[in-house]
């Protein structure tokens, strides 16, 4: 069997296979190592030799820079295409079918997260797997999931935005490993069960980062949100989908925590989230006996999903059967017209 690892014999030197194993050749006469074999045996044997040496070091070459890819798990190879083919089944031309993990590893998810129209719907992506699609996903997909969520999570802390998003995103995630690794077991999880224990160490510590994260306030003093006229205060707060961005907004000075004390602010917030028969089930009236929109919408928010609206979203066209970040020439899928997303 050929030796596979590194090979200990230095380039340039000559060896001699005996039954201890490999020794330096000597030469006799002049009591110094010799770099020609010619004097010591035939020349057919030698080439012999030297052919069956060349194949091992390629193979072992080989080996070496395949072990060097696997055991890079931060600089993991990242599939940079834009489209993939969703197989719909098996035919005797193609065999087997389009996984979530594939899709996964081969779409570009790397460099989505740095689009800000695009970063808020990878982060849902990942919860939903996070909650119930974790196992579902091969080797490569779960090693490929975390360093995707490690850039998110590097993002986060340097840019200083979607804190609680990313927040509820590792919660989701640790929750979920929590149960897989305890409850139903390590069987459920592909590698070591000692891998996903420091991964989920790994967890933590990026939680207590977010938690210790101190926001600096800008160098720029020029114009700022609470110098605009109290129309265009009102008109961007109504831009804010989440009505905890409404109290945290409310915490930063007196003016804003009046303004976002704003009936009708509040009441837009809960007719854009949700339907006026799930409204009319949650009715909450004030002291004054008039409906509390705020107090409606965290209840609201309770019992039913909110309505989620991203500015990029991955569209899979249900004529060429391509999923894609955005559609794709009409050249790339070979077809006269692609036009159903």
């Amino acid at each position: 069997m050929p030796f596979l690892g590194q090979d200990w014999r230095s380039p340039g030197q000559s060896w001699v296979k005996t039954a201890d194993g490999w020794k330096r050749f000597l030469d006799e006469k002049s009591g110094s190592f010799v770099s020609d074999l010619g004097s010591y045996c035939s020349k057919e044997v030698y080439n012999k030799e030297n052919l069956f040496n060349s194949l091992n070091y390629d193979v072992a070459a080989k080996k070496r820079k395949k072990d060097m890819l696997n055991n890079k798990t931060k600089t993991q190879y990242f599939h940079q295409e834009k489209w993939i083919y969703v197989h719909k089944g098996s035919t005797k031309e193609r065999h087997g079918y389009c996984t979530l993990g594939e899709a996964f590893n081969r779409l570009d998810f790397s460099t989505a997260i740095l689009d800000s129209r695009r970063f808020n719907y990878v982060v849902r992506l990942l919860e939903l797997i996070a909650k119930s699609q974790l196992t579902s996903l091969s080797g490569i997909a779960q090693k490929n999931f975390m360093n995707i969520l490690e850039k998110v999570v590097l993002k986060v802390l340097e840019d200083q935005q979607n804190i609680r998003l990313i927040r509820e995103l590792l919660q989701t995630l640790y929750t979920s490993l929590c149960t897989l690794v305890q409850r139903v077991g390590k069987s459920v999880l592909v590698g070591n069960i000692n891998m996903w224990v420091y991964r989920m160490e790994t967890i933590l510590h990026w939680q207590q980062q977010l938690n210790n994260i101190q926001i600096t306030r800008p160098a720029f003093k020029g114009l700022t949100f609470t110098d605009l006229p109290l129309c265009l205060q009102l008109n961007i707060m109504q831009r804010l989908s989440d009505g905890r961005d409404l109290v945290s907004l409310g915490q930063v000075a007196p003016d804003l925590h009046v303004l976002s004390e704003d009936r009708l602010l509040w009441k837009k917030l809960c007719q854009y989230h949700f339907s006026e028969r799930q409204i009319r089930k949650r009715l909450i009236l004030s002291d004054k006996g008039q409906l509390d929109w705020k107090k409606m919408y965290f209840k609201l928010v309770r019992c039913y999903p909110r309505k989620e609206q991203y500015g990029d979203t991955l569209q899979l066209c249900r004529h060429c059967h391509i999923l894609s970040w955005k559609h794709l020439p009409l050249e790339t899928t070979g077809l006269k017209n692609c036009s159903d997303n």
